[in-house]
This record gives C-alpha cells, structure tokens and sequence, in this order.
C-alpha cells in the first residue's frame, strides 16, 4: 500500500503563547503588553502573493550550496547574495548562483549582509556555534531567518534565540527539514491517531562502520591564505589551525562537527533527525531526565567526539533510547541503518526518509501499511523551503519553528552534557537548565571576545 495523498504545509498562527517556559511566557508578553503589541503578538509586514522575498546565504559549504539550490526552486525567493570566510567555498557559491540564473554579491563578512536593508531573509548554514549568534543579530536587524540544525551548542543559546525570533517578530524556520517530509507527517499522523494504542518506547537508531584511523592525526599549522581562520573561528576559543577542526576536505562533510568547541559529534548532527520526528509525533515535549554513556572506543583520529553512544531519554509518558554505532553497519527494522522506531500496544510504526511502515502487533486488528518509493512523499527540502516562504508571507509560525528545532536540540544536547559530566542529568525546562550542578557548566555558551550574545 502506498500513500499518495497531497499534504499540506503545516502552518500555525504565531503568538505569544508558544515560548520556552511559563516564567519567559510571562516576562514576554508582560513586555509586549507595555509596548501596545495586539493580542496576536507575531505581526509585521504580510508581504502579497506576487512579492519576490530576498534571501542571502551565509556559509557556503556542502549544506549551503545545497540551501541555495532548493531556495531557487521556489519561485517567491531571490537570492542576492553569498558568504563565507574561505575563498573557495565563496567561489563555487557564486558560481552556482549565476548558473542558476541569479546574479548574486560574493560577501566576506556575514556583517555585510545583515546591515543590507535591501536583504529581506538570511540562511544560516554556518558550522554550529555561529547559528546562534548569527540568527539572533538577524532578527534584530529586521531579517527573517533559516537556520540549519542543530539550533545551537549550548541550551542558554537555544533559550535567547527563541527569545530574539519572538522579541523581534521574525519568522524562523530550523532546519529539521523532515518535517516538511509526507513520510514524516504520515508517521506522525498515525500516532496522533491512536493507531498505535497506548505508547511507551520510542528508539532511534544510526548505524555504520568507520575506518580505524578515520580523518586521521594532522598537525597543527598555519591557515591556508585564502580562509580568515579567526572569524571562522568567532566566538568560539582561540585555537591553532587544525586540518580536521576545519574540516573541508573533498567527498566528505566537513569535520568541524567533532570538536566540541563548534558542535555535539553524531548526537547533534545525526541524532537530532532521529529524536525529532518523536518530538512532532508527541507535539513537541521535553525529556525530564536524560543519561547517557559513549567513548572513542576504535576510532585513532584527532577528534574529539564519541564512535560510540547510548542515551536515554524519560519523558512524561515514555522513554526513547539514541545508539550511535559508527563500528558495526549491521542494519535494524526493516534492514535500514538508520531509523525512528515508535513502539504502541497496537502496533509500531518506523520512519526514515526512505518510507513509512505500519507493523501491528501479534493479534492487533491493525493492518500493516507501507508509504515508499513515492517521489512527492520522499521532497523534504524544497518543500521545506515553500513552507518557509509561505509563512514569510502570512506572518504564521513555520512548520520547523525555531522554538520547536531548540527543544528537539536541546534533548540531543542534554545527552551530550550527561556523557561529558558522567551524570544523569534533569532536566528543569521552567528554569531551562539541570539540577545536577556538576553538569550546569555544560549548559552556558562562554564566547571569546569581543563576540557577545544579546537579545
């Protein structure tokens, strides 16, 4: 069976209710209160059907190129201009751009871009620790903003770029572009439905075999000429050019994302694509307790990420379980080496951007269902991308709102900071923080002057 329904965009009026905590629910809408705002606290300008939106791109490596690509795909956005620290990446952008038929500026200093009034929108497909930053001085310059996950590196991010998206007004689309994704949405369906029965396990699981040495051990040394290493570096800590801390090389992703300086390793890259769809099946909560474990048990290179994870993680009604294993390939459910499992009483459903499947339980009257190898059901960026314009235009909140990609960031960060501290770590979300004070360190963003991170 397949399914082959059209599905619509999710879209929802953006308010002043949908904020991290009750306590920042209040302080804000006190505020919008004093400054006269209307009750439907997201306004701004409705931009009409037939008005092209201007969009520039910043950070233009593998994900960037590829942002621009979809952006162009939707008939509403104009792409004006690209950017990026490292001259190569700079070129290929603009390259692409004209092939694509846009004639875009070639931008050193993301600054640049965010004091051009002429920008409407900007996509963020930086490495990880400048999402926040950048996002944030977005919205205040008066952009709207897509920002690739995860959201951000440490959970104080998360809190103040929700905080800036609804301060300022701004429409923000996350990344977690699966979303977008008829699989996804089908999946998430189900749950909502009942079809499953009552649910009490979730598992998430990615799967794969690394060489032993990896990307290796190369030496610190100068930067190469045509990258401004320090403002790549950002707010991040003064380090020494490093090959892997970089990490553009060709026919891989870039390595940045195992440094714990600028990401979270596997957890925050891969895992968030797994725990999310569990978060849009359940409408978006948070774990209370999270413990985790992992090591570089085989793998001899000089980053510093896990090889290996498990996390647990205890919501209100169910646990969900992460394993990273990138030393054993062997597949699981349904022979895939990456997946999102939601287990029911009645039957589970296993969700990746392959299909959909429905699989009852022995002496279930559920019938087993298969959505897969359907072209529209498979789209999740372009689709992603229409949606982004879509609410650009109604003011609504996106379907990836950036409050809903900090929440499922977060869960995947709070693994990390349970393995890092050796602690089971609870979660406080009315606080936004852990109760465990060895892990509170793990939690706040320390940025390297004269970078500051303000709403």
């Amino acid at each position: 069976m397949r399914y082959n329904a059209h599905w619509k965009r999710n879209a929802r009026p953006m308010t002043g209710h949908d904020t991290l905590s009750p306590r920042n629910r209040r302080r804000f809408l006190s505020t919008a209160a004093a400054a006269g705002l209307t009750t439907n606290l997201f306004t701004g300008s409705v931009r009409g059907a037939n008005d092209r939106v201007t969009v520039a791109f910043i950070g233009m490596g593998q994900m960037g190129r590829g942002n621009l690509e979809y952006a162009s795909k939707v008939p509403g956005f104009q792409p004006v201009a690209v950017c990026d620290v490292y001259k190569p990446h700079l070129e290929m952008a603009k390259a692409l751009a004209e092939k694509l038929g846009h004639d875009v500026k070639a931008i050193h200093d993301f600054r640049e871009i965010l004091a051009d009034r002429s920008v409407d929108a900007v996509c963020i497909s930086t490495p990880d620790h400048w999402h926040a930053y950048m996002m944030i001085e977005a919205c205040k310059a008066g952009k709207d903003v897509y920002v690739e996950k995860p959201a951000c590196v440490y959970a104080e991010e998360g809190l103040l770029m929700v905080r800036a998206a609804r301060k300022y007004r701004r429409v923000v689309q996350g990344g977690t572009m699966q979303r977008s994704g008829g699989y996804f949405q089908k999946a998430a369906e189900l749950v909502k439905s009942g079809a499953l029965g009552d649910v009490t396990f979730c598992h998430t699981w990615q799967a794969g075999l690394e060489k032993k040495e990896r990307w290796g051990n190369p030496p610190d040394e100068p930067p190469p000429p045509d990258l401004d290493w320090d403002l790549w570096l950002g707010p991040a800590p003064k380090r020494p050019f490093n090959a892997n801390r970089f990490g553009v090389a060709p026919k891989r992703w870039s390595t940045f994302r195992y440094f714990w300086d600028y990401a979270g390793g596997a957890m925050t890259d891969w895992g968030i694509h797994l725990i999310d769809p569990v978060h849009q099946a359940f409408d978006d909560p948070m774990p209370t307790a999270i413990t985790a474990m992992g090591a570089k048990f085989y793998v001899t290179d000089n980053c510093e990420t896990p090889d290996t994870m498990l996390a647990t993680f205890f919501y209100p009604k169910f646990l969900a379980s992460y394993e990273s294993r990138t030393c054993n390939p062997m597949p699981l459910l349904g022979n895939w080496p990456y997946g999102t499992a939601i287990h029911g009483t009645e039957a589970t459903v296993v969700v990746n951007r392959g299909g959909c499947w429905l699989i009852p339980n022995r002496g279930s009257k559920i019938e087993p269902a298969v959505w897969e190898k359907d072209s529209k059901m498979a789209q999740l960026n372009v689709p992603h991308w229409e949606n982004f314009l879509a609410c650009i235009r109604s003011r609504e909140k996106p379907i990836s709102d950036i409050e809903n990609c900090v929440r499922s960031s977060v869960t995947c960060i709070l693994a990390n900071v349970s393995m890092r501290a050796g602690v089971r770590v609870d979660w406080d979300e009315k606080e936004w923080t852990v109760k465990q004070g060895e892990a509170k360190p793990y939690l706040k963003a320390r940025y390297r002057a004269p970078w500051k991170l303000e709403v």
